[in-house]
């Protein structure tokens, strides 16, 4: 009996260890397969570090170390305005933060456009691209869009007022960049907002022009589409483009004479004309 059970012993162990065997081989092959794979992936791709969000990241939040970190990323699909290394990013110690600009998802790659430099916050200024400056028109709901205007956006716009003597509606700028709409700067905002006032990144000679505008007359807003590139071209409107031309026909005044002679003159003296047919 103590035979039997130590040879069923013996035969369990030996069942154990040829699993075990079995089980580090199939492992060891997964595993040089895997090694494979990797070099043959890396031979083909070449990687490089890019900073992405370790989570959602809003508009004016201040950029702190533990939102950010460092991943491998494919160098030809990578964007030309990355963050390649996190003391870009924070700078060097004692650095005040940069603001965030736009939403920025987890796992998304940190652009130079969406964060502002050392210690500037995420308003008009971090918005303006070089040799731009910021312009502010008045508007209402009519010549605001009703609402659906947003930072980001592009519009035309248009003058009404008095040129000689009428009144006439022109367009004088055409795809014009928003870039705040009241005090707001957030274009991930998606609240409709009736606004009073819309901010334009314009040339500084366009602001002057802008100036002269709206102290003589009224602007209007006039939203393009996303990607519309296309320009209008020369537009002028005056009343008679409207409702067309009117002509005025002045009536003469009938004048009626009768001739008589006297003696060897014949003369016209007035008299009643007769009716009209």
């Amino acid at each position: 009996m103590r035979l039997v059970f130590l040879l069923v012993l013996l035969a369990g162990i030996g069942l154990a260890g040829f699993g075990v065997y079995m089980a580090s081989e199939m492992f060891n092959r997964d595993q040089s397969e895997l090694k494979r794979l990797r070099t043959a992936l890396s031979g083909q791709v070449d990687l490089g570090p890019v900073v992405v969000s370790t989570k959602e990241l809003r508009y004016g939040q201040p950029l702190t170390a533990d939102m950010i970190k460092i991943v491998e990323w494919p160098i030809n699909a990578r964007p030309a305005n990355v963050f390649t290394s996190i003391e870009d990013i924070l700078g060097p110690e004692n650095s005040k933060p940069r603001a965030i600009t736009r939403l920025i998802e987890p796992g998304e790659a940190v652009l130079t456009t969406k964060v502002t430099d050392f210690g500037q916050d995420a308003g008009v200024a971090s918005k303006l691209s070089p040799g731009m400056r910021a312009f502010t028109i008045r508007v209402d709901v009519a010549s605001g869009v009703s609402g659906f205007l947003q930072p980001g956006d592009s519009v035309d716009i248009l003058w009404s007022g008095r040129d000689g003597g009428g009144t006439i509606t022109r367009l004088i700028l055409e795809n014009i960049k928003l870039i705040a709409i009241d005090q707001s700067t957030d274009g991930d905002t998606n609240r409709p907002v009736v606004a009073r006032t819309v901010t334009v990144e314009v040339a500084p000679i366009t602001v002057a022009s802008l100036a002269q505008a709206q102290q003589t007359g009224k602007l209007s807003l006039s939203l393009r589409g996303a990607e519309d590139e296309t320009s209008s071209g020369p537009i002028e409107v005056d009343l008679a483009d409207i409702i067309g031309k009117v002509e005025t026909v002045v009536q003469q005044e009938r004048v009626c004479t009768i001739k008589v002679r006297k003696g060897a003159e014949v003369v016209e003296i007035p008299a009643d004309c007769p009716p009209a047919q």
